[in-house]
């Protein structure tokens, strides 16, 4: 699914999507680990890369159900179905002086958007959550304190629908939009579209 962008971007910029449906299967390692590499790789404030990722597949059983555990129960029933599961943490604090890092979750951003660029260069996609419930991430994976739960990440083959009625697979079919440039960049003062993107 091609979105049309209004400017030329990268392949899997355009092609880039957040399915509700995904094939009940296994995802390659190697694919998983490139796209792991390419969240490692994203920038940071003083390269601090305070981002972790709780990790299941799903050939991995117990693991993935733990995982699947931590989603809220509406993402539960779409998720189970990915071939990987992630949890995302934050570090709140710098590692080379301590000081609070208040561009933390800013970094986790900046790596889940490189794995999902990687993903839609691997064939696969990636669904990212805020659907999760933070006490159930920290107890059942012991994250300890001066790290924060956040989010979860679904990485997988996407599906098809199962039933021409089912809301998720509507959801799935709908084109992606986005605001014009003329509403997120301004110049002089708040709220005045740059002269470039009007």
């Amino acid at each position: 699914m091609r979105s049309e962008t209004d400017h030329e971007v990268l392949p899997a910029i355009a092609e880039r999507w957040s399915p509700y449906r995904f094939e009940p299967r296994v995802v390659e390692d190697a694919k998983v680990l490139r796209c792991l590499e390419a969240a490692r790789w994203a920038a940071s404030s003083y390269n601090d890369q305070p981002w972790s990722f709780m990790f299941a597949r799903r050939q991995d059983g117990k693991a993935f159900e733990t995982a699947l555990s931590c989603l809220l129960e509406a993402n539960q029933q779409w998720a189970q179905h990915a071939g990987v599961l992630l949890l995302t943490v934050i570090r709140t604090t710098f590692r080379r002086n301590g000081k609070p890092n208040r561009v933390a979750l800013h970094d986790l951003g900046a790596a889940a958007a490189g794995m999902a660029l990687q993903a839609t260069a691997e064939g696969l996609q990636v669904h990212q959550m805020a659907g999760v419930n933070l006490s159930r991430v920290r107890q059942a994976y012991r994250v300890p304190e001066g790290h924060e739960p956040q989010t979860a990440i679904a990485i997988g083959y996407p599906g098809e629908a199962r039933d021409a009625d089912d809301p998720l697979a509507s959801r799935d079919r709908q084109p992606r939009t986005r605001l014009p440039l003329s509403e997120q960049v301004f110049a002089g003062v708040w709220g005045t579209s740059a002269d470039l993107v009007r």
